[in-house]
């Protein structure tokens, strides 16, 4: 075990203070984006003693329900999750005393989104002042009707001092049009420093930690550009389908729900430059920078696919609310350029897929070979290539891959890797990405939230393939359990590259063509 150089961050709220008292509505209380992520995050703000006392939670869903069984039914949940190993939430021991604190708290509301009597109903809980936050946890169908009807009731009035949010989730919009029309029509009610775009791969310690990775080390900065960089992987891989999600993903599709929002916005934190400070709008306006200047992809540089029954594994079109002639692609890949002084020419490959070969999201950044080298018998070509990984999930750390001199009388070459793991230096804690969302929402920091300029960016960047002139993109099917379709590896092949393989054991950190 390594010696910690740091302070202890065993207390994780230690330097912090509770967020000031506020009202959380939820739209979507019964759905499973507040099971799996909000309440857990609210049970671990709970636990770092981040919540204010005065602190309410309203929950509002489509359905008749009584407070004490919507209560019940997400401990039930809070608790498996907690319990689930391979889960994000995983944790060893459950605090009893910090979840009652939350459950006591609950209040459910039934209701229609599209009938403005559940809106009147929390106008007279609300009241005119208090502290607010409107969180959509729901189909993006209803963002439009949800914030428009809150408007018109008043309920974005603030008076005395309070504030009145809306936090919207991702996918905002499904294409540039849609996210025109709601970057236009939501601000017909609500101011834009009201309205907090969510994407939680942003409240990830793990991508937080990659600007620090970058500008509080001077040996990385001379090195991060396209002299040096031949080019830059982003995978986030799943082992899971799409379990009860089949719905929503032959709505979506995984390049709809991944691409545009949560791969671009890690792109935007490698490629950024450097911000004049770390106030949310200097941040905000480097990364919209690099959005803006992603080069349109084309159709032929994206590979889609749908992963297909395997001896052990059911096909997606085996899945529950899934078409059986579907052509809704399960994954996606892509190569981008950036088009500024920095990056120009660097390719950025993106992949993203449902049923791989492993669950890893991480970004790899490969430095150009040398151009000659000294050693006899050891040719430039069987080098493994100089390789910095950004673990973010479920591993979190940093990774080298470079050269050395093997032990022994011959000068011969052979590749080594230095690893850091955040578990060796820091007392990690269960987290799922939402914690530092909420409470910056609840402070009013918009540093990791999306502005409107960067969302209809982001949907503009990917226009010609969503909406090709000769037709839909092909579906390539690749077995369940895999990395991916065969016509992804050609994507890279055709530039002299590989995938960084995800069957690999990540502390060789090799790449392996296939």
């Amino acid at each position: 075990m390594s010696t910690p150089l740091v302070p202890d961050s065993s207390q994780p709220s230690a330097g912090k203070h509770p967020a000031p008292p506020v009202t959380l509505v939820i739209f979507g209380a019964a759905g499973d984006l507040t099971k799996r992520l909000l309440m857990p995050a609210l049970y671990n703000l709970s636990s770092d003693g981040l919540l204010d006392d005065k602190m309410k939670i309203i929950g509002v869903n489509m359905g008749e329900m009584e407070t004490s069984a919507w209560r019940d039914e997400l401990t039930q949940s809070l608790k498996k999750f907690a319990a689930d190993k391979a889960g994000a939430f995983h944790t060893s021991s459950f605090n009893d005393n910090a979840w009652n604190w939350v459950a006591d708290r609950l209040e459910y509301v039934a209701g229609e989104f599209e009938s403005d009597d559940v809106f009147n109903k929390l106008k007279e809980k609300l009241g005119d002042n208090g502290n607010v936050i409107f969180y959509l946890a729901v189909s993006g169908r209803f963002f439009k009707t949800i914030v428009e009807r809150i408007g018109k009731v008043g309920l974005f009035k603030e008076a005395d001092g309070s504030f009145r949010r809306v936090v919207i989730e991702k996918p905002f919009g499904h294409d540039y049009a849609s996210a025109k029309d709601l970057n236009e029509s939501i601000p017909t009610f609500a101011r834009e420093d009201q309205i907090y775009r969510i994407d939680h791969f942003l409240g990830k310690d793990t991508v937080q930690s990659i600007l620090a990775v970058r500008f509080a080390n001077a040996f990385f900065e001379p090195l991060w550009r396209r002299e040096y960089i031949d080019s830059v992987q982003i995978t986030a891989a799943e082992t899971v389908g799409v379990e009860a999600r089949g719905g929503f993903y032959e709505q979506t599709g995984a390049f709809r729900d991944m691409v545009p929002n949560h791969l671009f916005q890690l792109l935007c934190v490698v490629a950024m430059e450097p911000p004049n400070s770390f106030s949310a709008e200097a941040v905000r306006d480097k990364k919209a920078e690099i959005v803006e200047a992603v080069r349109a992809l084309k159709p032929s540089d994206v590979v889609l696919g749908q992963y297909e029954k395997s001896d052990t594994l059911a096909g997606y079109r085996e899945e529950a609310n899934v078409a059986p002639d579907s052509q809704t692609e399960t994954y996606a890949a892509a190569r981008v350029f950036v088009d500024n002084w920095r990056w120009a020419g660097v390719p950025f490959y993106l992949r993203t897929g449902k049923r791989m070969t492993a669950r890893r999201t991480e970004i790899s950044i490969q430095l150009k070979a040398v151009p000659f080298l000294l050693f006899r018998d050891t040719d430039v070509d069987s080098l493994v290539p100089n390789m910095l990984t950004l673990r973010i999930d479920p591993e979190h750390g940093t990774t080298f891959d470079f050269n050395v001199k093997v032990p022994g009388p011959v000068m011969q070459v052979g590749a080594v890797q230095s690893s850091f793991n955040y578990g060796d230096f820091f007392a990690e804690k269960a987290n799922v990405g939402y914690e530092t969302l909420l409470y910056d929402c609840m402070l009013g920091d918009e540093t990791l939230f999306q502005r409107a300029d960067s969302i209809e960016a982001s949907w503009a960047a990917v226009e010609k393939v969503l909406h090709p002139d000769g037709g839909a993109l092909p579906v390539h099917g690749y077995t369940a359990g895999s990395a991916g379709p065969k016509e992804s590896d050609a994507l890279l092949n055709a530039d002299g590259r590989a995938w960084r393989s995800l069957a690999a054991d990540t502390s060789t950190g090799h790449n392996d063509k296939k």
